[in-house]
């Protein structure tokens, strides 16, 4: 028995250091905070000055440029908010369009841009159509359908014609202006004409 003592004493030992970094472990995980995971939250990550984005078609011809001041992106839905935002589309067979407003917003991986304050979007004339320019407080632009919208008022000048409305869709592929709920339109040459009302309307012009 006096032999085997030794070795008693030694795994009691043993099992005591154990049981003791074991408590040890256990209490300063407990005692120590740890942090929760990092909320993700609508805060900037990144930003850039005097920026130009470029968008190419799949022959790598640029079709899409945005352009500004600031750019911050934002991780939570990966959108990027602009100041003095330019846009320009210029698909093949399309009449180049220039964008313009106080902030912008790129979102939906680029498929969408929502232009604020002082939004104006301009068509630039070609050899048988005249300039088109729409002017509204917000504008949402399609840069890949090459479609411009708002639900908001809007002036929509094409030409010697002139369209106040309350929502309107211009599509640059078909070259067709819808304005809703006009309030006064004026169409240039003998379509010359004057709309005035409270009904909601809806007028379509294709340049």
């Amino acid at each position: 028995m006096k032999e085997r003592a030794p070795a008693i004493v030694a795994i009691l030992l043993l099992l005591a250091l154990v049981a003791g970094t074991w408590w040890a472990a256990d209490y300063a995980r407990r005692s120590i905070p740890i942090d929760p995971p990092r909320r993700i939250t609508h805060e900037p990550d990144s930003w850039a000055t005097q920026f130009t984005m470029v968008r190419t078609d799949a022959k790598g011809y640029a079709i899409n440029r945005l352009e500004g001041d600031r750019m911050q992106h934002y991780p939570d839905d990966d959108s990027y908010e602009i100041t003095q935002a330019r846009a320009v589309g210029q698909q093949p067979g399309t009449p180049i369009t220039v964008g313009t407003s106080d902030t912008a917003v790129m979102d939906q991986d680029g498929d969408r841009i929502v232009m604020k304050g002082n939004a104006h979007v301009r068509r630039q004339p070609g050899q048988d159509t005249p300039v088109l320019d729409v002017k509204s407080d917000e504008l949402t632009l399609l840069p890949d359908q090459d479609l411009v919208f708002t639900d908001l008022p809007a002036l929509v000048v094409h030409g010697k014609s002139v369209m106040n409305g309350t929502g309107m869709r211009y599509d640059n592929k078909t070259r067709q202006l819808q304005v809703f709920s006009s309030t006064d339109v004026k169409i240039s040459g003998e379509e010359s004409r004057s709309r005035r009302g409270t009904a909601p309307e809806q007028t379509e012009k294709k340049p």
